[in-house]
């Protein structure tokens, strides 16, 4: 019997949590949610992570090449600036290690439970908080906080295509969010299922080394050149002793970035220019016509999510790689069968597939007032009010909820926003110690107006993406400018939530 059933044969009095906040998950959100939480004197907070160290999407995403499409000095914490950044766009490794830093110098590691992996989490409204189940090496335990703070990842569980037979392949499968360094691929034959921000990184990694590599792509992406370099010993040294000029850098980048609002929101039609980037690189790197008309897309840019590469139109061009565009109709033991008709041999599978953008697994086991579970109230798309709060779930707040995704910019300048907001909430509630729920009005509003943003938007353009779910709303993406997204963050009024104080004494 879970967590949920035995809530529901009992009624619980009111106690004293175990701890304030409970937050899950160890990358950008939870670490800068736990530091903001730090500077408030508190430290009844608990970080919950199912790795063995902090770090999140940059700790998981280990695949050869693994690197960051946004700049290094606007992809970190406006609070914890790193000076020494090696490129201009920076490579998993170095992120991962700045994580790891900055957990380190903020002292959070105490407070992190490693290896611990959220199995049930329910809403007790007698005791107004959160009965929490955690599995660490197969044991289950439970604890109470006060508020949960979701912060797993928009990103975060690896998602596995649905073919025929791939159940009975008997080579090598991983998927690149899991890769296999102890699996030596010199030599092999290979297929990547997927080409999206994952593949396009590791397919050109992989290409010369393995014997044969084939590339099972079910829609082309447009590709713009990616302007990385390494900054110079004078540059770093320039950022740590001159701090205005880095943060007039990091402007800099930001307000450039903001600037692609202008098309994929305001007006579309702008992307058409935007397009012709995308492509004159095909033009340059693509030589061969049938190749060339195979990684050419049949959208607008912008539409699907806008790829970074100088290296993913040679890899498809070398003769021991083969960019198949047939759809797969079955997986044998030791071969991939596509929908012609034509067997190719593999030795090893890799699924370059993504993650659930919608629908996150999560939401299963999340339970809010009356048992009611947030994959049943988002069944037809998730929602919440300015991504943070969902109504019939009190003092739960998320981190990357839906509709906070961007597709131009940072998601760190996201991040603090609502870390931000969470932070003033949860002040809020510790003044009344009892409970705080977004009306359900305001977050209907909030979605009515939001999904009518982005009806006029390039997303909604036609072409299929992770962007949608499955009823064909788009619930992954901010509909504009992210300073509008902290503008709305920091303005949120009293009313637009409910503050309970306790409804029975502890």
């Amino acid at each position: 019997m879970g967590i949920a059933d035995t809530l529901a044969t009992s009624s619980t009095p009111r106690v004293k949590p175990d701890y304030g906040t409970a937050i899950v998950g160890t990358g950008f959100g939870g670490l800068a949610m736990a530091i903001k939480l730090r500077e408030d004197g508190r430290n009844d907070f608990v970080l919950i992570e199912r790795g063995d160290s902090v770090g999140g999407t940059w700790r998981d995403n280990r695949y050869p090449g693994a690197a960051c499409d946004v700049p290094s000095h606007l992809y970190s914490f406006s609070f914890a600036p790193k000076t020494d950044w090696s490129r201009l766009y920076p490579t998993q490794p170095e992120l991962y290690a700045y994580l790891r830093q900055v957990a380190e110098q903020h002292q959070l590691l105490p407070n992190c439970q490693f290896n611990s992996t959220l199995t049930g989490a329910v809403y007790d409204e007698a005791a107004q908080l959160w009965r929490i189940e955690v599995t660490t090496a197969g044991v289950s335990r439970s604890l109470t906080a006060r508020a949960l703070v979701l912060a797993n990842g928009g990103l975060a569980e690896p998602k596995l295509p649905d073919v025929p037979g791939v159940e009975t392949f008997k080579g090598k499968t991983f998927h690149s969010s899991q890769w296999d360094h102890g699996y030596d691929l010199a030599g092999k034959r290979v297929a990547v299922i997927g080409t999206g921000a994952s593949a396009i990184q590791f397919v050109p990694a992989i290409a010369p080394k393995v014997g044969r590599l084939d590339v099972y792509q079910r829609t082309p992406n447009w590709i713009i050149p990616r302007p990385d370099r390494p900054f110079s010993d004078r540059t770093k040294s320039l950022f740590k002793h001159v701090p205005l000029l880095r943060k007039a850098y990091r402007a800099f980048i930001y307000w450039g970035h903001e600037a692609r609002v202008f098309g994929l929101v305001l007006n579309p039609a702008f992307m058409k220019l935007f397009q012709k980037i995308g492509e004159a690189h095909i033009n340059r790197q693509v030589k061969d016509p049938v190749l060339k008309q195979k990684v050419t897309p049949d959208y607008l840019i912008g539409c699907r999510r806008i790829l970074i590469s100088n290296d993913w139109y040679p890899a498809v061009s070398r003769p021991n790689v083969d960019l198949v565009t047939q759809g797969i109709r079955e997986i044998r033991e030791h071969s991939i069968v596509t929908t012609d008709g034509v067997e190719r041999e593999v030795d090893c599978i890799i699924f370059g597939t993504g993650f659930y953008a919608t629908e996150n697994p999560i939401g299963h086991i999340v339970h809010g007032r009356d048992g009611v579970t947030l994959a049943s109230e988002w069944q037809n798309g998730e929602e919440a009010y300015l991504g943070t709060l969902v109504k019939k779930f009190p003092n739960l707040f998320l981190i990357v909820g839906p509709n906070t995704g961007v597709g131009h910019t940072s998601m760190v300048f996201i991040i603090e926003s609502q870390v931000a907001l969470i932070r003033r909430l949860l002040a809020k509630l510790r003044s009344t110690d009892g409970t705080l729920e977004v009306r359900a009005d305001v977050q209907d509003e909030f979605n009515r107006k939001l999904q009518q943003r982005l009806s006029a938007s390039v997303w909604s353009t036609g072409c299929k993406s992770w962007y949608k779910h499955r009823s064909g709303k788009i619930t992954a993406l901010w509909p504009g400018f992210t300073f509008e997204f902290r503008r709305q963050t920091q303005s949120v009024p009293d009313s637009a939530y409910i503050l309970t104080k306790p409804t029975v004494s502890a």
